[in-house]
């Protein structure tokens, strides 16, 4: 990875974005701003899921007015969504929001444009420049000939200008577009032109699969380059699933402390002696809330599943219809095949309370060993350790080389 890039910082409620700061997550509430019980049971789940800041819409009075009673009770900050109506944005900031997001391409008159700065700088409020490849100002379309790198970034900067001549600087910048190259060159591009904190995003990524891996494409590209202060996936989906995947990307990544498990699971094959896949869901699901930073394996056979998965705090392999549970590589239990998950999160919460030597020294390791190399030669004796007949194989491939 890249160093990160440095950045000026500033701050959404109390979530710190930029210079050095973690990398915060962001999604958006799906439910109409005046149905508050409703919103504020969304924000609930989202800052649950792993949601650092949420973003709602201000479309019209009854949602400024709805804001007004979910903001003090959010247990993050919110960003007023706005899009065409300038006032909008004064309502929110009125009803006491965290920061603004507004669209270039659709509030284009400088004189609104700067009566928020106006008001924004006087009450401290940040607000992000969210620019949209798909609603750009038509002027700058034709001057770069259709949607560009260079238009979505000029597009920010003129923005910026417009804030600046109000001694407005509270500033994040976004430059998304639904394709993944496009995006990706516009963000490395702003990030030459400017040191505000950059928002990414791939607009529209569409439902998953698909959007999973479109956004995580183009987010996990800049992260890795060390650009980006804060991230959204824009999936067609529940936002729940968004702050989910933002999180299991910054962890996945290294770049925010892990908070819950990290899965690991062999593709599985034919000496596969369970349905990996089956075992490998049914762990995710039994550890999704358990809140255990901890690296659990699920591999499907005992002849290299513990020395792949040696570095995993935990794992279990399959051998002979039977679960040979690891610690650090190490085997430390038999359990039936149908005891397997169940076994997992025991021993997984026993480890995450008192640590893995605690959970190696509570067993005896050596039975545990010979009851795995008993079913790791068994194993291997109905495979057959040369099923390739690789030796006969050698003997061939030296014949024709030497001809």
């Amino acid at each position: 990875m890249y160093e990160r890039r440095q950045t000026r910082q500033i701050s959404v409620g109390k979530v710190p974005v930029g210079g050095a700061t973690p990398i915060s997550v962001q999604s958006m509430t799906t439910t109409k701003t005046a149905d508050v019980e409703g919103t504020l049971q969304q924000i609930y789940a989202l800052a649950a899921a792993g949601c650092d800041i949420v973003r709602c819409t201000c479309n019209e009075q009854e949602a400024a007015e709805g804001l007004a009673q979910i903001v003090p009770r959010s247990p993050i900050p919110i960003i007023a969504d706005i899009h065409h109506q300038y006032k909008m944005a004064l309502a929110a900031m009125e009803a006491g929001v965290h920061g603004l997001r507004l669209n270039p391409g659709n509030i284009r008159k400088p004189e609104h444009i700067k009566a928020v700065a106006t008001e924004a700088r006087d009450r401290n409020i940040p607000i992000r420049i969210g620019v949209n490849g798909g609603s750009l100002d038509p002027s700058l379309y034709e001057k770069h000939n259709g949607l560009t790198a260079a238009a979505m970034v000029e597009s920010a900067m003129q923005e910026m200008a417009y804030f600046r001549e109000v001694d407005f600087d509270l500033i994040k910048i976004s430059v998304k577009a639904s394709n993944v190259p496009l995006m990706v060159e516009a963000y490395r591009m702003l990030a030459d032109a400017t040191d505000v904190p950059l928002h990414l995003g791939v607009t529209e990524a569409g439902p998953p699969p698909m959007g999973l891996v479109k956004a995580t494409a183009g987010i996990g590209a800049l992260l890795l380059e060390g650009i980006g202060d804060t991230i959204r996936y824009s999936l067609t989906a529940d936002p729940v699933e968004e702050a989910k995947a933002g999180r299991q990307l910054l962890e996945a990544l290294g770049l925010r402390e892990r908070k819950n498990v990290d899965l690991i699971a062999c593709p599985s094959c034919g000496r596969a002696e369970i349905d990996v896949i089956d075992v490998a869901n049914r762990a995710m699901k039994a550890f999704e809330d358990k809140k255990l930073p901890l690296q659990i394996a699920v591999m499907g056979c005992v002849v290299n599943g513990p020395g792949e998965a040696r570095e995993a705090d935990l794992g279990i392999a399959a051998g002979n219809k039977r679960g040979h549970l690891f610690v650090k590589g190490r085997n430390v239990a038999v359990v039936p095949e149908s005891e397997m998950v169940e076994s997992l999160v025991e021993w997984a919460e026993f480890i995450h309370e008192h640590g893995t030597e605690a959970a190696i020294a509570r067993v005896d390791t050596a039975r545990a060993e010979r009851e795995a190399a008993k079913d790791r030669a068994q194993l291997l004796d109905e495979k057959g350790d040369d099923a390739n007949n690789a030796g006969e194989k050698i003997v061939e491939i030296r014949r024709t080389v030497g001809q």
